[in-house]
Formats: structure tokens, sequence, C-alpha cells
């Protein structure tokens, strides 16, 4: 017999990988009802739900560690007490290696893969002996400053080293009024709405009219309580001037920030790791600028495809000597299984890649360094995330030029004897630049 809804169920959850795992673990504990109480451990948990990454080699490693912890740690929890928590495992790794896993893993009780993931609630629900309570809105995780608006499942690019089409499907859109509607309760939390998605710019080209990107962002524009919003993953060839001026027509809430996920820079990389753009992303940088003089830049490299040279490197060290990023993630190459690159002849040795990645980065942090100092003496909206554990009166937040979880921090000093709000976007006097992060006070 399936419990009341109102049945407090305690709930251990790890969430790894992006951002879009993480709404998809809030959707379903949502989903499941306001009676799922956060445990901090497996020791008296009713639940314990892993949402896998299984991305590239680094991720699916840990994804199969944690996985193993939790079945270790729910095993001596049945031994000790005689009872044990349901154990879901659901996400990527599921979707990419799901009957290897149930062979090898029969400990654990739910296994959840993204093409079910309208079934998830549901699923769950049946494994906990529950009634699912209805329309409910999502558990947030992330606190009063931010939380995520995941757009679109899927990808329908062909990049020659992605694994996301094979997992995640082709690309599908949520519609705006859902998107709508979970953004006016999101809100309503928090100060800052973040859209992600495989590809942002390619949210709706799936839907009929009305569902597009720009009638999402009028939306999103107009929920009178939303402070800050900044879309993220924004594919070069997707950042037309007819978007970039609507974005500038649109002003607060939206945020001059582009992040944009070039992968390379040299033409014949691109060209080889099939990448859904023109070849020069110099023209896209200079695209975004003319409308936005002074956007903040992200975007993430791959150091170590195969076939490239040394000269292709060189370049992509002189495009990011030029372009000057606030921001900047590289990765080397993973020959991941199944994918065309990894068939490819010219695989980089691991200690090029490497070397090439220090490298890059090394270069990105003189660069950091040099644009945070021209913030000193600045006044600064920051979103204050939460106290400090230094010392009393050091809060950490976020300069709107700060994206959460992938950038640096703002350390915000308050006066004496005032407690600051979480959530709260406050003029901060910029003091002190480190290579990431910023120093301030209110």
């Amino acid at each position: 017999m399936a419990k009341p809804s109102a049945t407090p169920v305690r709930t251990y959850t790890v969430s790894l990988g992006c951002p879009k795992n993480r709404v998809d673990t809030e959707r379903l504990l949502g989903a499941l009802g306001s009676n799922m109480v956060p445990a901090d451990s497996v020791d008296g948990s009713d639940l314990v739900l892993v949402n896998t990454c299984g991305f590239i080699q680094p991720a699916i490693e840990e994804s199969i560690g944690t996985i193993l912890d939790v079945v270790g740690e729910a095993s001596d929890v049945a031994t000790e007490t005689g009872r044990k928590p349901v154990v879901c495992v659901a996400g990527c790794l599921v979707s990419r290696y799901g009957q290897d896993l149930m062979s090898g893993l029969p400990e654990v009780d739910l296994w959840l893969n993204t093409e079910q993931i309208g079934l998830w609630p549901a699923m769950a629900a049946e494994a906990l002996a529950l009634n699912l309570p209805g329309d409910t809105p999502r558990n947030l995780s992330t606190g009063p400053s931010y939380a995520f608006l995941k757009v679109s499942e899927g990808c329908s690019h062909n990049c020659r080293f992605c694994t996301i089409p094979s997992i995640r499907g082709p690309h599908k859109s949520w519609p705006v009024d859902f998107l709508l509607d979970e953004a006016r309760l999101l809100a309503d939390q928090v100060s800052e709405i973040i859209v992600v998605g495989q590809d942002s710019t390619a949210y709706g080209s799936d839907l009929g009219q009305g569902n597009d990107l720009p009638a999402l962002i009028k939306g999103l524009a107009a929920i009178p309580s939303l402070q800050w919003l900044r879309i993220m993953y924004l594919y070069p060839a997707g950042l037309t001037e007819s978007l970039l001026g609507l974005l500038r027509d649109t002003g607060a809430p939206f945020l001059p920030y582009f992040d944009i996920p070039l992968q390379h820079a040299h033409p014949d990389v691109l060209a080889s790791m099939g990448r859904p753009f023109a070849r020069d992303p110099d023209k896209v940088v200079d695209r975004v600028r003319s409308f936005f003089p002074d956007a903040a830049l992200r975007t993430t490299f791959i150091v170590g495809y195969p076939g490239e040279t040394d000269a292709h490197f060189e370049a992509l060290m002189d495009f990011v000597r030029r372009t000057r990023f606030h921001h900047l993630g590289v990765f080397p190459y993973w020959a991941e299984e199944g994918t065309p690159a990894a068939a490819m002849d010219n695989q980089v040795p691991d200690e090029i890649k490497l070397e090439r990645k220090d490298r890059l980065m090394e270069l990105q942090a003189g660069i950091s360094a040099e644009i945070l100092e021209g913030y000193v003496g600045e006044t600064v909206p920051v979103v204050i995330e939460r106290e400090s554990d230094e010392w009393p009166g050091l809060y950490v937040g976020r300069a709107w030029f700060q994206a959460p979880e992938v950038d640096g921090v703002t350390y915000v000093g308050a006066p004496p004897d005032t407690r600051l709000k979480l959530g709260d976007i406050l003029d901060v006097e910029i003091e002190k630049a480190d290579t990431y992060d910023l120093s301030g006070l209110v």
C-alpha cells in the first residue's frame, strides 16, 4: 500500500556533472512532494539518489566511485539496523552503460535513464511506495541567490568528440509556457535565474511559432521579481545580430555575460571537430562586442584534439591573448568510446595534452588578474551567497560577471554588527583583486 503523501521521506542526494543534471534532480524531488526532507548522509535516509554524469572518462570514474560508496554505506546501514534505504541511480551514466551497471550492481534498487525522464517521478514513487502529490514546484538545492532554468534536452549537433547526442538524444525544447510558469516560481525564491541547455541558442527550433528563444527571453524579462537573468551555453552560430539586438534592447534583468563554448580557435581543428559554426571565432567575439562593448566573455577549449599540431595550439594561444576572456575553462581531449574522434589517427600523447592545458591556463591566469585589477576602486553589484567560514562578518558572493560553480567569487566584508541577507544584491566597493577572485566592502 502506498504511503500518504505527507509522510516524511529523508533523502540523501548527490547530483554530479552539469547544472542540467541538478535541475533534473530538483524537478524529481519536487514532483515527489514537499515531504522530501534532506538527509546529511546515507545513514538515516529513506532514499539515496545519485544523479550521474557520463560525459567524459573523469566524470564516469567519479560517478562510479560515488555509486560504489553509497551502495557500501547503504549495505552497512542495512546490516546495522535491518533497514536498507532505497538506492536510486539516475542520469547520463545509466543511459550510456545501463546494462553493464545493472548486472554489476544488483544492490541498486532503481535505475533511471534519461530516455525515461518524464517517468522518473512515477518510477521513484513506486519504489518508495508513495502517492504522487500532483503538480509541485522544484525542490531547490542552490540557496536564495540563483536557480538554473533548463530549457531543453539533448543535442542535434554532430561534434565528433561529443557523447551527448548518444546519451541524451536529439534536441528537444520545453514549451515557453511551462518554462515561464517554473521561472515565476523560481524568481520568488532566488535573485538570479540562469538559462541552461546543451545549446541555448537552439531553444525552440523544434517547436512551433511563439516557442522560440526571443519569446522566452521576453517572457523571462517581464517577470517583476526577477533581478538577474543569465544565459549559458550560447553556441556561436546562434549568436546572430537579431538575437544580440534583442538582448541589448531587453536591458535589465539580462546580464551582458556571454558563455560561448568555442572549443578551439584554429579553423583546421574546428573543421575536424565538426563544430556547427563558421570557422572564424574572431567574428563571433567581434559581433558580441559590437552590441555589448563591456561584455564579460566566458568560453571553454579542448586541447590535444587528434591532429592538433604545435602550430594549431599556438594559434589558440594567440587567440586567447587578443580576446582577453573574463573566464576560461580548458580540458584535455578524452577519446570517448563510440565517438568518431576516438577512431581518428594522430592522437596526441597525454603528456602533451596536459602541458598544453597548463600553458593555456597560465596565460589565462595573467589575463584574469589584469581584468579583475581593473575593478579595484569601482562599486560593483554583488549577490550575497553564503557566510564565509574564514571569519565573522565575511561573506561570499558573486559580481554580475561571475557565474556560479564555474567562475571566481567576490568576498564581501560587512560593517561591524551587521548581518547581510543571503540572496540580496548589494553595491560593493572593490578593494582587492586576486587571480580569479575579488574582495570588497559593503
